[in-house]
């Protein structure tokens, strides 16, 4: 299966990037993995990039790294478009008191708009 994986900097970001490269280690998807711009993150797109490709190389797994410019939720619809990707993996949504999904905006967005199956990871 191709597989793209949008990371932001957050920390669900990172849980999501792990789960991503256990499952490509064991089923061998071909894995792309594309950072988009979130100021308000935790990390910085380089930041991510640099652990991405570390978690990557420890995995064994070969798979490029690519960051994206623009609005985050648009840059990852319109590069799944481009890619031809089976599936988009994202991560986000939180749960609410009344055990409900809350999405954050861009996770929507991808939701709503991307041309292929998203894979939601929380």
């Amino acid at each position: 299966m191709k597989v793209l994986l949008g990371l932001a900097g957050s920390d669900e970001s990172i849980k999501t990037l792990r789960q991503t490269i256990d499952r490509t280690a064991t089923v061998g998807d071909d894995l792309t993995v594309v950072i988009v711009d979130k100021p308000e993150s935790k990390r910085s797109q380089t930041e991510m990039r640099e652990q991405a490709e570390t978690l990557l190389s420890e995995a064994g797994v070969d798979a490029p790294v690519e960051t994206l410019e623009g609005d985050p939720g648009s840059a990852l619809v319109n590069f799944t478009e481009q890619g031809e990707f089976d599936q988009l993996v994202i991560g986000g949504g939180t749960v609410s008191p009344m055990g409900k999904i809350r999405l954050g905006p861009i996770a929507e967005f991808v939701l709503l708009n991307a041309p292929t199956t998203v894979k939601l990871v929380r």
